[in-house]
């Protein structure tokens, strides 16, 4: 298994393997270009976002600046509008479902490190190895159909959030939110459920 299996299977990998380098010098090309076009440039956009996504939608907006890392493991559906400011830390899948809103100042983490110290160092690591001094894993992040994620909201590895949820602004998304609900909070938690009619449908 080479270093971006290893990644998007949520092993431990090489964050400075010749792969993912050479990933984030293509995508900062993309992000580069991407981000001095001019409000009203939607074509050039569109065709730089196919350049840089694993899928993008119809009728998607991506507001600049924006900042990913690799950009081909995020997924997008139709009828998405992502406000400016936005960074997405795509090392593993972010997946986000159709006619989805997210708020500027909005972070995706896929990215993770064990907590304890004496995992989270590289017990064989040299300064002229080339490899990340520390042990870095990632967990993807699923946002489903119909979500609205608040102003900035920051979402952690391996997240679900569920199809029709609001994500108050400024919230800490630590662990799944169910479908149908408000969630607000550092850490994140359920107030309310809504959308009623249209479970009952």
């Amino acid at each position: 298994m080479d270093e971006l299996e290893k990644s998007l299977s949520g092993q431990n990998y090489d964050a400075h393997a010749p792969v993912f380098l050479e990933m984030k010098r293509h995508t900062r090309e993309l992000l580069s270009q991407y981000n001095q076009l001019a409000y009203d440039q939607k074509d050039e956009k569109k065709t730089l976002l196919r350049a840089m996504f694993a899928a993008v939608g119809q009728n998607v907006s991506v507001g600049s600046p924006f900042i990913c890392d690799y950009g081909r493991n995020i997924s997008i559906g139709n009828n998405v509008s992502i406000n400016m400011n936005c960074t997405f830390v795509d090392c593993n899948r972010i997946v986000i479902g159709n006619n989805v809103l997210i708020a500027s100042n909005v972070q995706i983490y896929t990215a993770t490190h064990p907590v304890e110290l004496r995992d989270r160092l590289r017990a064989d690591w040299q300064p002229d190895s080339g490899q990340y001094f520390c042990q870095t894993y990632a967990k993807p992040v699923t946002i489903a159909d119909g979500c609205w994620i608040g102003g900035g909201v920051i979402i952690i590895p391996g997240v679900t959030i569920g199809a029709g949820s609001v994500i108050g602004a400024g919230s800490v998304v630590v662990k799944d939110i169910p479908a149908n609900t408000v969630a607000v909070g550092n850490p994140c938690r359920v107030i309310r459920q809504i959308n009623q009619e249209e479970r009952h449908a």
